[in-house]
C-alpha cells in the first residue's frame, strides 16, 4: 500500500471528513513517529507493533563498482517489531 491508497481507504471509511483533514491526520501520525524515533525513543502501537532504532557499528564495506574498500560510518537505523496479533494474523491462513 502506498500513501495515496492509505488516504483513499481512510476517506472511504470516514466520509464525514474532508480529504484535507485526512491528509493532515496522516501527516501528524507519521511526523510524530519520526520525531520520537529521532529523539531516540520508541513508539508502541498495541496489536500492531513497535518502532524503535538500533545502532549499527562502523564497518569496512566495498564499493560494488570498483571493489575498493570504503569506510561506512556508525549510524542509527529504524527497526520495526510486529506485535503478537500482527504475527498471528500474518501466519493464519
Amino acid at each position: 500500500m502506498i500513501r495515496s491508497e492509505l488516504l483513499q481507504s481512510l476517506a472511504e471509511d470516514n466520509p464525514d471528513l474532508r480529504p484535507e483533514e485526512i491528509e493532515q491526520v496522516v501527516d501528524v501520525f507519521f511526523e510524530e513517529i519520526s520525531a520520537r524515533l529521532a529523539e531516540g525513543g520508541r513508539v508502541e502501537l498495541r496489536g500492531f507493533g513497535t518502532f524503535s532504532t538500533r545502532e549499527r557499528d562502523a564497518r569496512l564495506g566495498r564499493n560494488p563498482r570498483t571493489g575498493d574498500a570504503v569506510e561506512v560510518p556508525a549510524k542509527r537505523v529504524p527497526y520495526f517489531k510486529p506485535g503478537k496479533e500482527m504475527r498471528e494474523r500474518l501466519n493464519s491462513g
